[in-house]
């Protein structure tokens, strides 16, 4: 506020500079603004509508704040410090546009419940663009699963080699995370789209409005019950942030690997240039700073959920000033994930190249297939726990002989136990390992391909 403006007569003097910029949200808030006109303009539509004010000083309102948003987006109108927040700056130049009448926009509404509305209105359209970019990012995955049903990749326990898979069947278990995170924010979505216009400042209002009106038009699927709730409620902001943290916690996670398959030690992928940096001083190297970033800033999104739940934390019904904290974190948070997905989408997309042959060499260079061992036993007569223990007494024999299982001849087999046939070899071959887990759900090529099926369709719902 400027020095020649106070609040209302109520006070003397205008707020301190210094308070004044520190009190003020308008540097942040500024990103409401075309929410703020929409939620805006249905709320004096509703004053017409009750007769609270008349039919022509609606439309005067309505206009005045469609010219606002077109100064904003031909950049013309840029509200300063002095306005405070992007409430008090809008009406305020709205007052200018129309004169007096301006001054009724706010009749029968309290900042706390418009930036309430603001904030879900906000929220709703950038969950949709979430949910947008998560479908994106499902589809890519898709289209590299597809080309790589029956490319082999060693999967890990422990970060240790444990049993080969279908590289389709661990790109789908990230598919299957989105597809979580997707229906998780279609959930969340639920209770943001809940009208708190109208609550006022805490208690309600004396005038005649229609809640269900302004509810109707700004698509809300239903109003708060109770004021107090309706003007202090963040749990829908809180909700958001817990599900923006688990998109992140899932990119992530697809991010460490990228990280890992990329260097030398694994060298399962080979990072294209459009999507790598280099060193300033080390001129061989090509560094995944994408997928460092993203799991870097996961951190970010983490943080502004556990700040969130502090603010809340302590406090009192209803309103308290400590809530402006709330749109700063729930924006970047927003924009972070939107960033982060992009990137995740693009690297998959056109960032790196999976090296089939160094995979197909990998899944031969260890004792994944040390399971089968067993099972081929077990489907012979052997109890499971027998086959367990004498497989792990014929690993350690190949250990301490420099051999792999693949390496021991059918005499060295049949010492260890009479049950074993000409046939082992095919039974421990990786892609024999791989095909043979077919059960619902597994890594067999054809529980794969019913996967890829389904997984195309779930893409097709909105």
């Amino acid at each position: 506020m400027t020095k020649e403006e106070t609040w209302s007569q109520r006070f003397e003097s205008a707020l301190h500079p210094a308070i004044a910029r520190f009190n003020a949200s308008i540097g942040f808030d500024i990103e409401l603004i075309e929410y703020d006109l929409t939620g805006s303009q249905a709320h004096v539509k509703m004053l017409a509508h009750t007769g609270i004010i008349s039919q022509q000083e609606g439309e005067q309102l309505v206009a005045g704040l469609e010219k606002i948003r077109q100064e904003y987006r031909e950049g013309k109108f840029k509200p300063g410090v002095d306005a405070e927040d992007v409430h008090f700056a809008v009406e305020r130049r709205l007052t200018e546009i129309v004169g007096d009448v301006g001054k009724k926009v706010h009749t029968a509404r309290s900042r706390n419940d418009q930036v309430g509305t603001d904030t879900r209105l906000y929220l709703r359209d950038q969950i949709q663009q979430i949910k947008s970019e998560l479908r994106e990012f499902q589809g890519v995955l898709l289209d590299i699963a597809e080309k790589h049903v029956e490319t082999l990749i060693p999967g890990y326990t422990h970060l240790q080699r444990a049993q080969p898979l279908s590289l389709a069947h661990h790109l789908l278990a990230y598919f299957q995370m989105a597809q979580r995170d997707w229906e998780r924010l279609g959930d969340v979505s639920r209770r943001v789209n809940i009208s708190p216009l109208g609550c006022g400042a805490l208690a309600g209002t004396t005038f005649p409005i229609d809640r269900h009106y302004t509810a109707k038009l700004l698509h809300f699927d239903d109003i708060y019950a109770n004021s107090l709730d309706g003007v202090s409620d963040r749990d829908f902001a809180i909700e958001f942030l817990c599900a923006a943290s688990l998109i992140m916690v899932h990119l992530s996670r697809l991010a460490e690997e990228v990280i890992l398959w990329s260097s030398q030690e694994f060298g399962f992928v080979t990072l294209k240039d459009s999507c790598a940096t280099g060193s300033s001083i080390m001129p061989q190297k090509k560094n995944p700073d994408v997928p460092e970033l993203v799991r870097g800033k996961t951190g970010r999104v983490f943080g502004h959920l556990q700040a969130l739940l502090v603010i809340m934390k302590g406090l009192p019904l209803a309103y308290n000033k400590d809530l402006q904290e709330d749109k700063e974190g729930l924006f970047d948070s927003v924009n972070t994930v939107k960033a982060s997905l992009e990137a995740m989408t693009i690297l998959l997309r056109e960032g790196l190249e999976f090296r089939t042959q160094r995979l197909e060499q990998a899944v031969t260079e260890d004792f994944s297939n040390a399971t089968d061992v067993a099972d081929y036993l077990a489907a012979r007569g052997v109890p499971f726990r027998e086959a367990y223990n004498l497989v792990g007494k014929i690993v350690k024999t190949c250990d301490a002989a420099g051999k792999l299982l693949k390496d021991l001849s059918l005499e060295e087999w049949q010492q260890f136990h009479p049950g074993f046939a000409a046939d082992i070899y095919e039974a421990i071959s990786p892609r024999q390992v791989v095909a043979t887990r077919n059960s619902y759900g597994g890594t067999g090529f054809a529980q794969v391909r019913k996967a890829l099926i389904a997984a195309r369709a779930q893409i097709a719902v909105d």
